[in-house]
């Protein structure tokens, strides 16, 4: 089985409140074998200032490694000081043989406070052939800024599937023509709640032969209600019942191949749970 793990770590932090990125390595080899992680909210300058993105690098060796950032910006103090950054990561047991960083829409919606939103899309040499991996982290104040993030994140897939279909002309350096995989899994925190308007959008078919997005929650366990990944362990009295932010999305045409999902409950230290989809997507 291939087995991909998204979790939005919100920083490293442990239920203590505190960084604590060996416990986040220790708790997703805890959860799964997997062969791709995608994570959101990797920080690097904030709070302790540690690099997080350099860090986990260095705390999974044997993983090819990608990062977006989604926030850019000059640290204090001198013109040299380390940046604040915040993105997302994908780290393969395979090859990575492409990357690509996608800013997501950010429309002004003065009313509410908001942040850049990034998707880092990465194509892995998997045994059971080519795939497209997605690591997303949508807006989660503005509505009308999210519901322009997933038409973005659609217009992409449209975009590679038709890359995929008729390829390029390939040339020298740069111009060398890089596959860019068909089937593909997009993952991440959405900040969207199951049904709603964006989860809706996302899933809706397109107007030609691009595959759409299937949630792989549906495929995996039709009929069932999605098992909330957000506020499981918040024990404030006047905490919201929990609920589900985090999801992993097949294009139709993998949509056959994934066979399990399930939520890592325990207690972990971000507010958000690990989601891990399997897929029968290696060689025979």
């Amino acid at each position: 089985m291939f087995k991909l793990i998204t979790w939005n770590i919100q920083s490293g932090r442990n239920p203590e409140g505190n960084i604590d990125l060996d416990r986040i390595v220790a708790c997703l080899e805890r959860f799964a074998r997997h062969d791709v992680i995608c994570l959101q909210e990797v920080f690097s300058g904030y709070g302790d200032g540690e690099d997080q993105f350099a860090a986990l690098r260095a705390r999974l060796p044997g993983h090819a490694a990608a990062a977006a950032y989604a926030c850019d910006t000059a640290g204090p103090g001198a013109p040299d000081a380390p940046r604040l950054r915040t993105g997302c990561m994908i780290l393969s047991r395979h090859p990575i043989l492409e990357s690509f960083r996608h800013t997501l829409p950010w429309p002004p919606d003065p009313g509410v406070p908001s942040m850049p939103r990034t998707a880092l899309e990465v194509t892995v040499a998997a045994p059971g052939g080519l795939l497209r991996v997605v690591s997303a982290h949508l807006e989660y104040f503005s509505c009308t800024q999210r519901l322009a993030q997933v038409e973005r994140l659609r217009e992409l897939q449209r975009e590679a599937w038709l890359h995929a279909r008729v390829g390029r002309a390939s040339g020298d350096g740069p111009f060398a023509a890089v596959p860019r995989a068909g089937p593909a899994l997009l993952a991440g925190d959405f900040n969207m709640l199951p049904g709603s308007l964006e989860h809706q959008r996302l899933l809706a078919p397109f107007d030609d032969d691009t595959p759409p997005w299937r949630d792989c929650w549906h495929l995996a366990q039709p009929g069932r209600r999605h098992a909330p990944t957000v506020g499981l362990h918040d024990l404030r009295p006047d905490a919201a019942p929990p609920f589900t932010f985090d999801y992993v999305f097949a294009s139709a045409d993998l949509a056959g191949k994934v066979r399990r999902m399930r939520i890592d409950a325990s207690e972990q230290g971000s507010d958000h749970q690990a989601v891990l989809v399997e897929l029968d997507w290696n060689a025979a």
